[in-house]
């Protein structure tokens, strides 16, 4: 008898001692409504499936040992935090894991996107000829390549050079003048070596041959007009940061700031913009009541001593002369 209950015992404790457990982590994209996806990620169900086949090998481990995240887990919480500006804790319980696997996951995914996909990029000569032809259906502007303008990510600032570092988009601190970031671009070097067309730029950026500016303190009819037309046609840009910005909440003001070094805030803005490109490309609409729209809080003045570039200056007159 007295055997009989060790064993009883013994059994017991066998089954009240704590197996290791590991969660399930099944893949939301198997039960959620294609609504309930875009609520969650902002992207619909094919995009996430498609960017998942993308960076798939980056993200496989070779080992079981471990029970390492699967693709379809690390890919959802990036899509979440980047999509939410979420707490890491938030993003780990609403999947499963732990706060520091949120963390590797966003550095592995974001990393992958960068390398992997290559959608930043100027227009060959062929497309140019397309896209000057939608731009001049804006407005009546003609021979236009692109708009440009600059807006503000806010991030921690770093250990070095802290004030310098208020906010920061990609390369230079947000102190820096729009100009200064342009001149110092491997934009500025292709536009002058194309010379086939331009950019529209605020007055934040200096007036070139490849650069049209606003007319400041426009005082006839013809330069009205063309101002008119140059807004019209260069709010494209802000749309596009705009839409941008809604899609992706955490590189805007109203999801904080990035909490990562500079270099990996540089890589999940990149991350962001080759997202928002690859929607573009699968012309993935943007929900229009979300789209924010970019204030003036995000320019800086006119470009400080501009020096007159007379070919600039003789196009943009020229331009005017049409809008008479």
């Amino acid at each position: 008898m007295a055997a009989l209950i060790l064993m009883t015992d013994d059994i017991a404790r066998r089954q009240l001692r704590r197996e290791r457990v590991f969660r399930d982590r099944a893949n939301p994209l198997d039960y959620l409504q294609d609504v309930e996806v875009v609520e969650r990620y902002r992207l619909p169900r094919p995009f996430i499936y498609q960017l998942m086949d993308v960076i798939a090998e980056d993200l496989k481990r070779t080992t079981q040992r471990s029970h390492p995240l699967p693709v379809s887990t690390q890919v959802l919480v990036t899509l979440r935090y980047l999509a939410k500006a979420s707490f890491f804790s938030e993003c780990g319980d609403l999947h499963g894991i732990s706060r520091a696997s949120v963390s590797r996951s966003i550095d592995a995914v974001t990393k992958s996107i960068c390398s992997k996909i290559d959608n930043i990029n100027f227009p060959t000569e062929n497309e140019a000829i397309q896209i000057k032809q939608d731009f001049f259906k804006m407005a009546g502007f003609p021979n236009v390549l692109g708009a440009i303008d600059g807006t503000l990510i806010s991030i921690i600032a770093p250990k070095e050079n802290e004030p310098e570092f208020r906010n920061v988009v990609c390369k230079w601190p947000g102190s820096v003048h729009d100009s200064f970031m342009f001149s110092n671009s491997a934009l500025k070097d292709h536009m002058e070596a194309r010379d086939d067309g331009w950019l529209l730029g605020d007055s934040a950026y200096a007036l070139k041959k490849y650069m049209m500016t606003p007319k400041l303190n426009p005082s006839t009819a013809a330069e009205q007009s063309f101002n008119a037309a140059h807004s019209r046609t260069r709010v494209v840009v802000e749309r596009a940061l705009g839409v941008c910005k809604s899609r992706f909440r955490c590189i805007h003001k109203s999801g904080g700031v990035l909490l990562f070094t500079p270099a990996k805030s540089v890589q999940i803005i990149m991350a962001c913009l080759k997202l928002h490109n690859m929607c573009v490309q699968m012309r993935i609409p943007a929900e229009e009541n979300e789209v924010l729209i970019m204030n003036q809080d995000d320019a800086h003045p006119q470009v400080p001593n501009a020096a007159v570039d007379q070919t600039g200056q003789a196009i943009r007159q020229r331009l005017i002369q049409r809008f008479n």
